[in-house]
């Protein structure tokens, strides 16, 4: 009051930056009046006259936008109130919602006066008027009684498999389980949780697979062992897979086949695919056991894990009854009944995955499984909606966007058996939606469904007709017995089409995250009685009663239907130390977009390295920007609108200082289509698509466009390679191996020929005449020492006091898998024209009753034998009647038991058993077998041995003597170009020269078959440099091993550049041969010609791009190489040196025989035998926790001394070191830009020794070479 004297213009003018003054759009009035029908002017009497007229409203003028007025008449003490309002602004039915309101919160400021309120906050008085009260009652009218009288998941499966067992529960292409049969193998793998594992009710149980049908037994199996089922992407990096199974303490994770080798060796695993395949034949479980696990409808169920804004995943824990009612409620809207048949679309690491399977399995509907990374395959995708019939289906609105790019441009037919096509996880738009109906039949119906993870999966729901008046597509009405309330910041309910936090009730509310009381407490809010969840979804109320959508409260996004907090990837790039400041940003709907303030971090691609080891795929940024420092506001914070916006210029578009330019046709190809998405004019070659704003809708919109480009099969271009190798110059490598592949491999599958075992000879395949004629020729007669040059021993031993085995059972096993594996009594011999043939013996010709005819013999080994088992496995192997190849005798198994001798001398030769400490010792000839049969054979094995009964093997199914007969008629005109090219210009009878103690005589070829070994095993932080390696320049650790490999080769042979040397290819080229015990195994010439200026990154580039050139032609033969080489075997110098890379198979590692479990047994390296010259073979062991990775050479003694082995193997040690160098190091490193001749081979001790000795006064010479054993330098 004090100051009102004060012209509104000098009040303006102080603010003259100011262009509108937004107070003067708002304004107040109080008029007070006091009527008096008679005034008085002098003598005079003025009496009032009574008069009215009319004024039209619309020729009433606003000064303001809105203005109030308040008149005060103080004769009748009565106050009313006047609202103006610009039209320009406001509609009339808004100015009259405005004068209601403003009149119910009078009311409640008077009654407030009344009852002595005065001091009630202001935020207590509400703006509701009685009908949007009625409306938001009517909203939550929503409660109806529970269809279903089963408290669990499991309850309600087990209640359909009742009602319809025959029916179909789960289909995945030609692979499909009834209700019957998917309940049999779940009870299977639910006891042998219960009983092999201890699993207790409430225990997490975490499952890491791809899509297939075991995902499903390992879910339903997880709930009927009262586990809490845990989903673990195969898509995450180890190290969050590693996080999320510490976060839940989970004993146990589930496996199959593909995701064994993510986890470490003090993880427990359990292979699932392995529990199902036996289940069928174990017919002696106990499914009473089943009844003693208690399981309520409160229990947990399931727990998915979604982005935390603190850098740390919550955990989401989901009731039996949350789900169950979630999905009762979706039953009750008609979106899906057990008449439909159901694709599973979300990856496991989506909540609605669950609520797919479970509620598909749950009503006795079927659920269509998609193989791995099949929903990326859009052609897939469309032919398995067709031929499956489908008529329910779940997508985000993305990838439902890139599907109807994808059935408009294919031109392919309608999605003709769906019923309901479901949306959900973010915003669509209704031109979307009404193109969507074009592709769909006209009584299919489109829900737009709405719910966070913390609400079971989903709350609202809204079905969109297919035509809509509306501008975008709101979220809908509640599920049945759901609730929601509308709230602002105050806690108090928002009007109609008033904004306001979303908060749900009922059902679906979810029981708190995972160890986080603290968080649970801020997510869940008591209203009247009733716990309802804080989703932090801002929305709005129509007067409809319909909710939508209008943003959120916070920084969290939906990105392609995933759920992310941003400050989750900040966390994770703030743990760098370089990084002071940082702050991520969603970008155009598409991108993430992070901002780092760092003055030593210069490459992005650290950044991405980073991100990409820690975050799973859909958290990964775009784009990273670097800044000196980031804006700030007045306050301190981060400025989000100063922030520059992302420019994917040429800046980012390249990974060097140099433009790389397309080379060839193909790239040429791919780079036009890279810069029409990317809408640039030039992208290097060599850039990372993710490091341009590329993702994996993108990657799946590239899939399709190349198919169609190219021509390609499905079949013959993967996905998964095209995210593993994201540069143009990879991708143009893996479309050149496809059409390759096309060109040269027949389209029609290789089938059975039907030849009748005993009665028809083939010739032996090339695999098998390579090593026939090699033990025959270069490991014949004189040999001294050494027996079964070519045998590959199994070693297990039974380690438990518990375990026993029955060699009864396991001679019938082992007599099984021989009767179904023709291979393993196949006989090899040279014929009357020299040819090799191979003949499958009749099976009653080769077995009978007889245990010690036919390969099965016990050895008993008194407890008082002071012989170290080596030494007794030694002796078994060299027997020179262990095989006979030309009998068909190619498989033995020994058994070495331990026995105690009373004091009458009686032994327990009868005895059934094998216990603790006894061995099996299963020894097979390599023309019969290789590495990746082992494997087969196991499974076989423990398959016969559990089920006591015959294996069988369907008539049409292919085999190796089938494979033989195929692989000589095959065309190998365009290999044997290619392998000719590759060996033109190398004198093939050229050696290397290695130092060699001693020299072979040129007239007796003949080895001892004797080794000289040495092993060299790497830190866990070399061997994590040498991974990252291999991740960060795209390489396979087979192809950063060879390159290694060839540079240690040149500084030991004192710089010889053209190397050629030999390698081991596994040769299961096609798919049918992949399940098949044989033989395959190739062994191939790789020449390079080096440049010693050449860098070893440039190495790796050039020994990377002729494994890829080799791969699609490593079936060509070497008899045929050797052969158009005019060359024979023995004097073809790259066969002696070998290089091999080994990744140890889980699989492998233990040999199951009904309860026991047997674990495999290394054999010592005294045991090695030596089959070439010179050999090193890098071994991957994922599965154990000091030695991950380790080196082995394996060398003639008849050439090498074990010194001289041992020497070497130290200066490789010591080479590797400087190239993968680490902190703990003192060995000096050496850049990998560096020319390789920079390299040593000389430790430092002796290079001081040199310096100070021999050359102290030549200070311009300096030396390089290696020294064996003596003082021996070689100056350069």
């Amino acid at each position: 009051m004090k100051y009102l004297y004060f012209p509104l213009q000098r009040i303006l003018d102080q603010h003259s930056h100011i262009s509108k003054h937004a107070f003067l759009d708002t304004s107040l009035e109080f008029i007070s009046y006091k009527n008096s029908n008679i005034e008085m002017i002098g003598d005079s009497q003025l009496v009032q006259a009574a008069s009215s007229f009319n004024i039209n409203e619309d020729e009433i003028r606003s000064a303001s936008d809105l203005s109030l007025s308040i008149y005060y008449d103080l004769n009748m003490n009565q106050l009313s109130c006047t609202i103006n309002a610009s039209l320009d602004l406001f509609n009339r039915e808004t100015v009259e919602k405005i004068s209601q309101r403003f009149h119910f919160i009078l009311h409640q400021s008077s009654t407030s006066i009344i009852h002595s309120q005065i001091n009630k906050p202001i935020f207590e008085l509400s703006l509701i008027l009685s009908n949007e009260q009625y409306l938001t009652q009517s909203l939550n009218n929503t409660q109806i009684p529970f269809s279903s009288s089963h408290t669990c998941i499991h309850h309600e499966f087990v209640y359909q498999v009742m009602k319809h067992p025959q029916k179909l529960a789960v289909e995945l292409d030609e692979q499909s389980l009834t209700y019957c049969e998917l309940l049999h193998y779940v009870q299977i793998l639910s006891l042998t949780l219960f009983n092999e594992y201890h699993i207790l009710p409430g225990e997490v149980v975490c499952q890491c697979v791809e899509r297939s049908l075991s995902m499903v037994i390992g879910i339903m199996g997880i709930e009927m062992a009262g586990g809490v089922y845990c989903p673990l992407s195969p898509r995450d990096p180890q190290h969050r897979l590693h996080t999320l199974i510490q976060q839940t303490q989970s004993r146990l994770v589930l496996v199959h086949h593909s995701t064994t080798l993510k986890f470490s060796s003090e993880i427990v695993l359990c292979n699932v695919d392995f529990i199902w395949t036996v289940g069928h034949i174990n017919s002696s479980i106990i499914v009473d056991h089943l009844s003693e696990i208690v399981v309520m409808a409160e229990n947990i169920a399931y727990i998915v894990f979604t982005s935390g804004s603190t850098g740390i995943s919550k955990g989401v824990q989901i009731r039996h009854r949350n789900l169950l009612s979630c999905i009762d409620s979706l039953v009750r809207l008609n979106l899906f009944t057990n008449k439909d048949t159901m694709i599973q679309m979300a990856t496991c690491s989506y909540d609605v995955h669950a609520r797919e399977i479970i509620g598909a399995l749950d009503t006795g509907s079927t659920i269509v499984m998609l193989r791995p990374q099949g929903n990326m395959d859009l052609g897939y995708v469309t032919k398995t909606l067709n031929g499956k019939q489908v008529s329910y289906m779940q997508c985000v609105p993305t990838y439902m966007n890139i599907f109807l790019k994808f059935l408009q441009n294919h031109s392919a037919e309608k999605l003709s058996t769906l019923r309901t096509f479901d949306i959900g996880g973010e915003a669509s738009t209704v031109q979307r939606i009404e193109k969507l109906y074009t592709c769909l039949p006209q009584a299919c119906s489109v829900w737009n469904i709405y719910g966070p993870a913390e609400t079971t999966v989903d709350c609202t729901g809204y079905i969109i007709g297919r035509i809509q008046n509306m501008m975008n597509i709101p979220m809908g009405r509640l599920l049945p017995n759901y609730r929601c309330m509308i709230m602002n910041q105050y806690l108090q309910t928002s009007t109609t089409n008033e904004e306001g936090e979303l908060y749900v009730g009922g059902v679906g509310v979810f029981a708190g995250y995972l160890g986080r009381d603290d968080l649970t407490a801020k997510a869940l809010v008591e209203i009247d009685g009733q716990l309802f969840y804080r989703t932090g979804d801002l929305v709005t109320m129509d007067n409809n009663g319909l909710l939508h959508y209008q943003g959120r409260k916070d920084h969290q996004i939906k990105l392609h239907g995933q759920r992310i907090e941003l400050g989750e990837i900040e966390r994770c790039l703030l743990n760098i130390t370089s990084i002071s400041a940082c702050v991520v940003l969603k970008w155009n709907d598409d991108h993430l977009v992070a901002y780092v303030q760092s003055s030593h971090i210069n490459e992005e691609e650290q950044l991405h390295q980073h991100c990409q080891s820690h975050l799973p795929p859909h958290m990964i940024p775009s784009i990273f920007i670097i800044l000196e420092k980031l804006p700030l506001n007045q306050n301190g914070k981060i400025d989000r609108k100063q922030l520059p916006s992302p420019q994917f210029s040429s800046k980012h578009l390249t990974n060097s200082i140099e433009l790389l330019l397309p080379t060839n046709d193909i790239e040429v190809s791919i780079h036009r289509i890279w810069c029409e998405i990317f809408n640039q004019n030039q992208i290097s070659t060599n850039t990372s698509i993710f490091t341009i704003g590329g993702h994996s809708l993108l990657i799946m919109q590239l899939f399709h466009q190349y198919k169609i480009k190219f021509n390609l099969e499905t079949n013959t271009l993967s996905i998964s390679n095209l995210f593993q190798h994201p540069t143009i110059i990879h991708h143009a490598q893996l479309i050149q191996q496809s059409i390759k592949i096309i060109h040269t491999m027949d389209d029609s599958s290789w089938s059975s020929l039907y030849l009748t075992q005993g009665k028809q000879n083939t010739r032996a395949s090339f695999a098998q005449e390579r090593i026939y004629l090699d033990e025959q020729i270069r490991f014949s007669s004189n040999k001294t020492t050494m027996n079964n040059m070519y045998a590959i021993p199994l070693l297990y031993r039974i380690s438990s006091i518990n375990d026993h085995v029955s060699l009864t059972r396991l001679y019938h096993a082992f007599q099984s898998v021989i009767t179904k594996h023709q291979i393993l009594r196949t006989a090899v011999y040279l014929d009357a024209n020299s040819n090799i043939i191979q003949q499958c013996l009749d099976t009653n010709i080769i077995l009978n009753d007889d245990m010690k005819s036919y390969g099965f013999t016990i050895v008993n080994l008194p407890n008082d034998d002071r012989r170290h088992m080596n030494e007794i496995i030694e002796e078994i192997l060299n027997q020179a009647d262990l095989f006979d190849l030309s009998k068909g005798h190619v498989i033995r198994c020994n058994i070495l038991r331990h026995y105690h001798q009373s004091q009458e001398n009686i032994s327990y030769e009868n005895d059934d058993m094998l216990s603790e400490n006894d061995y099996i010792l299963i020894s097979v000839h390599h023309a019969m077998f290789d590495g990746a049969s082992t494997s087969i054979f196991l499974r076989d094995l423990s398959l016969a041995y559990q089920s006591d009964v015959s294996l069988s093997m369907g008539g049409n199914i292919l085999k190796y003597i089938d494979y033989s007969v195929h692989e000589h008629i095959m065309d190998m005109s365009l290999s044997r170009e290619f392998w000719h090219s590759q060996l033109e210009r190398y004198n093939i009878e050229c050696s290397l020269s290695l130092p060699f103690d001693r020299q072979r005589s040129s007239t007796n070829q003949q080895r001892s078959g004797l080794a000289s070994t040495a092993e060299v095993s790497f830190d866990n932080e070399l061997c994590t440099s040498f991974l990252n390696y291999a991740s960060s320049h795209h390489l396979t650790l087979f192809q950063l091993g060879l390159s290694i490999f060839y540079v240690f080769l040149f500084k030991l042979t004192h710089g010889q550049t053209d190397l050629c040397i030999s390698s081991i290819n596994a040769n299961r080229y096609r798919h049918e041969l992949v399940n098949m015990i044989g033989m395959f195994v190739s062994t191939l010439p790789y020449h390079v010609e080096l440049d010693l200026n050449w860098s070893f990154n440039e190495v790796i580039k050039y020994v990377q791009e002729k494994c890829l050139s080799i791969l699609e032609h490593s079936h060509y033969p070497l008899q045929h190489i050797l052969h158009d080489n005019r060359s024979s075997q023995s004097n073809v110098s790259f066969l002696e040196i070998i290089f091999d890379f080994i990744s140890v198979s889980k699989d492998v590692e233990h040999l199951y025989l009904n309860d026991a479990k047997l674990e495999q047994v290394s054999l010592e390296q005294s045991a090695e035998v030596s089959k070439f010259d010179f050999s090193l073979a890098f071994v991957n062991n994922p599965l154990s926790d000091n030695k991950r990775l380790s080196c082995n050479f394996v060398c003639s003694r008849d050439l090498f001394e074990k010194s001289t082995i041992s020497q070497i193997s130290r200066r490789f040690e010591y080479m590797f070191e400087q190239l993968f160098q680490t902190h703990s190091s003192n060995i000096p490193a050496i850049n990998v830009n560096s020319p390789i001749s920079k390299l040593s081979v000389i430790f430092l001790d002796e290079v001081e020794e040199m310096e100070l000795v021999m050359f102290h006064r030549l200070k311009d010479i300096h030396s390089e070479g290696m020294i064996v054993c003596s003082v021996f330098f070689y100056a350069i």
